[in-house]
């Protein structure tokens, strides 16, 4: 039996938001990153890109199969989004932690997979700390190695860093208790 997830505080708003306003915020917070896309390459040697919302088309040649915390994605490629508040945690984290380990086998397949949110790094953090989890990573190391390997603000929220653990221990007991009825099949439309 895992434990309950950690709930997201302040930070998760279903308020409305302003379509300009959060344009313009977005075009101002990319103008001031020096990157677009990075390659993740985790200790096993497997590769994940890691993508924000605005440059979605770079990688179209590239990516077999994309995970998304971002709605706005839309992808009419083989993908699976997850509902995910900006800053916020999957309002369905056994859902959410089911898809990461279905599309970490995808990696592991040998599917070029890419993630992302809006600006890939809150929610895009937390993807690739689960999959460095996945990866052999220890639960108490993953923040701080894709701080490291992939960007110093990923896992923007002390709630997302909590969800990484949760996610930890989720995985240990998917584990414990025979994981392999717990976790679904890769998403079908998958090349593997």
């Amino acid at each position: 039996m895992t434990s309950t997830p950690p709930q997201a505080n302040g930070h998760q708003t279903d308020a409305p938001r302003d379509p300009a306003d959060e344009a313009q915020q977005l075009a101002q917070w990319l103008a001031s990153q020096e990157w677009q896309w990075r390659d993740v390459t985790f200790p096993s040697g497997h590769v994940v890109r890691a993508c924000p919302l605005p440059l979605r088309a770079a990688n179209a040649d590239w990516r077999q199969y994309g995970l998304y915390a971002e709605a706005r994605w839309a992808p009419d490629w083989p993908a699976t989004v997850i509902d995910w508040p900006d800053f916020g945690l999957p309002r369905d984290a056994e859902a959410a932690a089911q898809v990461i380990v279905a599309t970490w086998r995808q990696v592991c397949a040998g599917t070029r997979v890419e993630v992302g949110c809006l600006g890939a790094q809150g929610r895009t953090g937390v993807l690739l700390a689960c999959m460095a989890l996945l990866d052999g990573v220890g639960a108490d190391e993953a923040v701080a190695w894709v701080r490291s390997t992939y960007r110093s603000g990923a896992v923007e929220t002390p709630e997302q860093e909590a969800w990484v653990r949760w996610f930890g221990a989720w995985l240990a007991g998917t584990q414990a208790n025979d994981h392999a009825e717990r976790i679904p099949p890769a998403p079908e439309g998958t090349d593997r």
